[in-house]
């Protein structure tokens, strides 16, 4: 059988640079090309970034990508790149948008993969599954394809598909076994989940099988606003053999020969013939393609995934890196309250960023205890970042002059100077606020608003409480197994949480204890399950009730709540959206 050499380009693009995107595609490209790539494929809508969003519907954004994809083409020529065929994802329209006056049925945007060579782009084709679940909203941007594009390459045919293609069983893969292709290439935006990369292989081998061929799957790495990418790219063989797979969190480049049918061997349905699923076949042949390299044959390796607790940090570092860096704040700003989840959130940061654009703030009230504030004192020197000390107690004190308060009023009003002064930092220095609520005290409303929930982004809004512990166990033992300095102080892990508002406080004054509110948040919020079948699985009723109402009532403040990187199915936000107003509870 022929040898393919592939190469596939696992980067990190920014929405909307597409200059910034296809200057990435260049020079991958060319590195590609002296490692004797013969064929180069980049992830889903790599020219524009991905998601795009509403960005869809401005025909000016469209035109610009597709006239960029005509550029590009033209660049890698000049950059003596033309005789690779280069798989690249943008975004392309044949129609008006769905949402127009004007639209026409069956035509509109797409989600669209390109196949570059020799200055021009010589074929195309659209996304025929559309996802519509979970932050997936593509029936609202795209239309489907009908088509499966096979190209010729040297003997051998490669059918494109895209993403949601592979995750659908039927369809592209389906038509590429009638169609006898001996390769099929997938191009993907697939956003991490905390396991996904267990369900990613049998996924594709589950494909593999069905197409008959070998699949190499090649994913985006980087962070976009919640979602972040992790990469994982990998090449399965028919026989749903691990062929190769790419590290998780950083670009890569994997080069991996391949050993393909030859068109003799498979047979063909002719152009424009109809295989799976109703789909259309074209059939494109690309003259040239790059000699097979000379020497040993290319082995892109095999890169293990990681523990739980390593994804989920590297998950938390890289979505706040590109968070950070792609909107171009300078640094960041946060409270350090001498506790786990400000202590998490700092030590996230300074692997992003480096302890040199972290400022850590501590901001002591009159209950704030002497541990806590030692606590504080000890992350900022075990981390280097920098460390200010705010006393908040005069202008609260100032505030009770003026306003008559107890009780609940005054801890808020606390925790609302910690936040005017936060702002202020940020305002006149230019850092970003980082909140640090977990998902555990966001589910139950559990923060005060405009206070501690103040900030343009939260690390670990998507991590349950009780993994905040878990992540700084992780942290600390990963930092001795290396030799370094845990940079979380062991105080902050173990002491009972309290958010010192008050004299003597708790979390646990108000809340369950965490081991037991979490998982009946987990069942309830990313399980979906009602009060009956929470029951059921061996809850006490009436914490359950106690539970379910904190939650349902503390929807107004999720609404306003910063956004946060996303690890789980489904995070507030992106993929959990209830009405504010709403009279529906589980207990009737």
């Amino acid at each position: 059988m022929p040898t393919l050499r592939l190469a596939l380009c696992q980067v990190n693009p920014s929405v909307g640079d597409l200059t910034g995107n296809a200057d990435l595609v260049r020079a991958w490209s060319r590195r590609a090309a002296e490692a004797g790539a013969q064929l180069v494929i980049f992830p889903e809508m790599v020219l524009t970034g991905y998601p795009v969003e509403d960005l869809v519907f401005r025909r000016s954004f469209v035109a610009a990508s597709k006239a960029a994809l005509d550029r590009l083409a033209a660049d890698l020529a000049a950059d003596g790149l033309g005789e690779v065929p280069i798989v690249v994802g943008y975004l392309d329209a044949d129609g008006p948008p769905q949402v127009s006056g004007d639209a026409e049925p069956g035509r509109g945007a797409r989600n669209a993969a390109a196949l570059l060579h020799r200055g021009r782009v010589q074929v195309t084709y659209f996304k025929h599954h559309l996802p519509n679940y979970g932050v997936f909203d593509e029936d609202r941007y795209f239309v489907p394809g009908d088509t499966l594009t096979v190209v010729r390459l040297g003997g051998v045919d490669v059918a494109l598909t895209i993403c949601e293609d592979l995750w659908q069983a039927g369809g592209p893969f389906a038509a590429a076994r009638q169609a006898g292709v001996g390769l099929v290439v997938s191009i993907n935006g697939s956003p991490y989940e905390l396991n996904k990369d267990d369900l990613r292989l049998p996924v594709v081998r589950r494909r593999a099988a069905e197409a008959e061929a070998t699949i190499a799957y090649v994913n985006m790495v980087g962070g976009q606003d919640e979602l972040v990418f992790e990469g994982d790219s990998m090449i399965v063989g028919p026989d749903g053999t691990l062929l190769a797979r790419a590290p998780q969190f950083v670009e890569h480049l994997l080069v991996h020969d391949v050993s393909v049918p030859s068109t003799a061997e498979t047979g063909e349905i002719a152009d424009g013939g109809q295989v799976g699923d109703g789909l259309r076949l074209v059939r494109r042949t690309v003259e040239g393609l790059p000699p097979a390299p000379d020497g040993p044959a290319a082995h892109g390796g095999v890169i293990e995934p990681v523990a739980d607790e390593a994804e989920v940090w590297q998950a938390l570092v890289l979505g706040l890196r590109d968070y950070v860096n792609k909107n171009r704040f300078p640094s960041v700003v946060l409270g350090l309250s001498g506790g786990i989840d400000s202590a998490v959130v700092a030590a996230i940061a300074v692997d992003a960023l480096g302890p040199d654009r972290v400022v850590g703030v501590s901001l002591p009230s009159q209950h704030s205890s002497e541990h806590s504030r030692e606590d504080a004192a000890d992350l900022a020197k075990r981390t280097g970042l920098d460390y200010r000390v705010e006393p908040i107690q005069p202008m609260v004190d100032a505030f009770l002059a003026n306003l008559s308060l107890s009780g609940v009023a005054v801890e808020n009003l606390q925790a609302r100077v910690r936040g005017v002064i936060l702002m202020a930092l940020s305002n006149q220095e230019g850092p970003l606020v980082l909140t640090t609520g977990n998902k555990s005290e966001l589910a139950v409303g559990y923060s005060t608003l405009y206070g501690d929930s103040v900030g343009g982004f939260n690390p670990i809004k998507d991590v349950w409480k009780t993994l905040v512990w878990r992540l700084a166990k992780w942290r600390n033992a990963e930092a001795t197994r290396l030799g370094h300095t845990p940079p979380i102080p062991e105080n902050s892990i173990g002491k009972p949480p309290s958010a010192e508002l008050s004299p003597g406080q708790l979390d646990s004054d108000t809340l369950p204890d965490y081991d037991v509110l979490d998982p009946i948040l987990i069942g309830y919020v990313d399980g979906d399950l009602g009060r009956d079948g929470l029951v059921a699985s061996g809850h006490d009723p009436a914490m359950v009730d106690k539970v379910l109402r904190m939650v349902d009532t503390a929807e107004y403040k999720r609404r306003q709540s910063a956004p946060g990187t996303k690890i789980s199915m489904k995070a507030f936000g992106r993929d959990r959206r209830l009405p504010i107003t709403n009279r529906w509870r589980e207990d009737g």
